[in-house]
């Protein structure tokens, strides 16, 4: 019967059925698996301990005799005072008149609708006469279109569920429900759809919530498994005592998290399978001298190492540091990068060929076809969001199956990081390197600009210079809010010739943005105005002062990327918030921000506040529509369930037993295993 169409049920009719169609039900099977998005909770509650617009069910007695206003056509308000426990309130309904008949002075009445605390005021959405005796406390709602009503919807629901509960086999392993005391499916099936109180339809939600995620990681971790074993490597047996060498002549000592992730890079760099790492780290962690290291570490294997970085400027910056530090122990280090004349290139090339370089930096110009290496062992690639698939695939491949690295700055949840980023083994640079000093960050309203120009001016005079970081580019009739021109504009008036101002935003071609942000590098401009272009990676030390204006247009991870363009070197670094939020939010974005310079804890944040699907942006997130999980929520099942599905598909049951059939039926559909067994 389960998979039999969903016409088969008592009054469901030809009409019916194509409206359930609609909404992606054609069996019963699909019918009792559409889980509703909330609940209406009909306990009774005291109104002390109602927040106020919350939903509340209450008891009371009328105190008054109902009066209606007329509003208009078909449109009227009825009010009366009612007595709740010790709480005399007016209960008001909207549209509903011919209750003044009914509601008789003494009479006790149950009324549901949402409390205004402040006026003492129920807005009624129902009410029932008598106390609260047979009614259910919690009522399912579920996402419907077209004319099918959330009172019929409940009742073919509880049609399918009587016919076939009792025919379903469970989807879990006894062992995995045991070990974790998760209902079975029946029981989870009821209580997700029909919960006879709180608890039951809490333990409803956490036995599916853990079995979508465990099908989620299984599939994960089974194109991770594919990976490692389909994906032959090379073993990069480096010289560990020059590589010791090198770390104790750097100007500072590593910190215990840089050692940390040299230790994990070094171990996958002596694996015969190809390394597949993100390498995650704070702004100014220092994730360009642990990605130095083991290009090192290849080099002193005879290998030679690739840097790809996104912008002509992080390229330059990036090259600029690796020879301080290898030039002086014979390490040859090369830049390419589109503005490297037509000799100089192919001098550049001849001797990448022949190995005469040792390690390669540059921008997408690296994966352009003459570029050929000798021996290519391993690759690095910045911000590698920055880049598609298909560049990072081409870079790989001028190599046989060289080792790779992904570096980013943007620090993302852990929750999120084994989520989007399963199938790859990710390194985390959570310590800042002894010294540098914290930046200051303020949080200021718009009529406050005029005091923080006077502070950017001082930071100016004394030899310093500044960013102006604004949402837009031009004016638009949509927005009110601050844009690059206007900005650039009335610094220009407000600073005179005293100080030189610069201009930059995405519209500008990268020649252009490059002019300007050499201009701002080499200290000729001394005020950058710019939209978020400017986000990225850029290095200068002596940029002190940040201000962003309509800061709450922004999210805490973009303002925090944005903050870690100041502070890079010695002196004290500053960034101010320009920010009028309307919304609680907002203000608790701003004040994280003054709260915390600490990167992964704003990212948890944000994507508190955000959600997965914003944090990443839905349509590049490449993360499931989950039915009840919640990956902000439900970290500890995540995780739970990653380790689970790992040691899961290296055991015999999986692959054999009748228990686990579900799950391996699953798993063959997704498409992961294509069609064979991975063991």
């Amino acid at each position: 019967m389960i998979h039999e169409p969903v016409s088969q049920l008592k009054g469901i009719g030809k009409e019916t059925a194509e409206n359930l169609m609609k909404i992606g039900i054609h069996t019963v099977h699909d019918l009792i698996w559409t889980f509703p998005y909330r609940h209406e909770d009909f306990r009774l509650k005291d109104l002390t301990e109602t927040p106020h617009n919350e939903r509340v069910t209450i008891e009371a007695r009328v105190e008054s005799e109902p009066t209606v206003l007329f509003l208009g056509k078909n449109k009227s308000r009825l009010q009366f005072t009612a007595l709740a426990g010790r709480h005399l309130i007016k209960v008001v309904f909207f549209n509903q008149n011919y209750l003044r008949q009914k509601l008789l002075t003494g009479n006790i009445i149950t009324v549901t609708g949402k409390w205004d605390r402040g006026r003492q005021v129920i807005v009624g959405s129902s009410v029932t006469f008598g106390p609260k005796i047979d009614q259910v406390d919690f009522e399912p709602v579920y996402s419907l279109k077209g004319n099918i009503q959330q009172k019929r919807f409940r009742k073919y629901m509880r049609q399918a569920l009587d016919t076939v509960k009792e025919q379903l086999t469970d989807t879990l392993p006894t062992a995995l429900r045991e070990s974790y005391q998760l209902v079975s499916i029946q029981d989870a099936l009821e209580g997700v759809h029909f919960p006879l109180n709180a608890e039951h339809a809490k333990q409803a939600r956490r036995r599916f919530v853990y079995e979508e995620l465990l099908q989620f990681q299984l599939r994960i971790q089974a194109l991770r498994k594919a990976n490692k074993e389909n994906e032959k490597g090379i073993s990069i047996r480096f010289d560990l005592e020059k590589l010791k060498v090198f770390i104790a002549t750097l100007p500072y000592e590593l910190t215990g998290a840089q050692k940390r992730v040299v230790n994990e890079i070094c171990k996958d760099l002596l694996l015969p399978q190809r390394m597949n790492r993100l390498l995650q780290g704070d702004v100014g962690s220092g994730k360009t001298v642990v990605a130095a290291i083991g290009l090192y570490a290849a080099v002193t294997a005879g290998y030679q190492g690739a840097l790809m970085a996104p912008t002509e400027i992080l390229a330059e910056q990036h090259a600029e540091n690796l020879h301080t530090w290898f030039d002086a122990i014979g390490v040859k280090v090369a830049l390419l990068s589109g503005s490297t004349k037509a000799k100089a290139r192919r001098e550049l090339l001849a001797q990448l060929a022949t190995g005469e370089i040792d390690i390669l930096i540059g921008t997408h110009a690296l994966i352009q076809p003459d570029v050929q290496f000798h021996k290519l062992g391993f690759v690095i690639t910045d911000e590698q969001h920055r880049f598609g698939v298909e560049q990072r695939r081409v870079l790989r491949e001028k190599g046989e199956s060289p080792d790779v690295l992904f570096m980013t700055a943007t620090p993302i949840p852990r929750t999120l990081a084994i989520t989007a980023f399963g199938e790859m083994d990710v390194s985390i640079i959570d310590e800042l390197p002894a010294g540098r000093k914290e930046i200051e960050t303020h949080w200021l309203k718009k009529e406050q600009l005029n005091s923080v120009l006077m502070r950017m001016k001082q930071e100016l005079a004394s030899g310093r210079q500044a960013y102006v970081i604004t949402p837009l580019i031009e004016e638009s009739d949509k927005l009110d809010v601050q844009n690059a021109v206007e900005a650039y504009e009335q610094l220009k008036a407000y600073f005179g010739n005293q100080f030189e101002i610069g201009l930059m935003h995405g519209r500008l071609h990268s020649d252009e943005k490059d002019a300007v942000m050499r201009g701002f590098s080499e200290g000729n401009i001394h005020v950058l105005v710019s939209t978020t272009v400017v986000e990225v990676g850029v290095n200068v030390p002596n940029a002190t002062f940040m201000t962003i204006y309509d800061a709450e247009r922004f999210g805490l991870a973009q303002l925090h990327q944005l903050r870690g363009r100041v502070g890079r070197g010695e002196h004290q670094s500053y960034c101010v918030l320009i920010a009028d939020p309307k919304t609680n939010e907002g203000k608790e974005r701003m004040m994280s921000m003054t709260e915390t310079n600490d990167g992964f804890r704003l990212a948890e944040k944000d994507l508190e506040l955000r959600g997965s699907g914003d944090f990443f942006g839905k349509r590049q997130s490449g993360l499931p529509e989950f039915k009840l999980a919640d990956l902000v929520h439900d970290y500890r099942a995540l995780e739970t369930a990653r380790q689970d599905a790992a040691k899961m598909l290296y055991e015999e049951a999986f692959w054999h037993d009748d228990e686990y059939e579900y799950l391996r039926k699953e798993l063959e559909a997704s498409g992961v295993l294509q069609g064979e067994r991975i063991d």
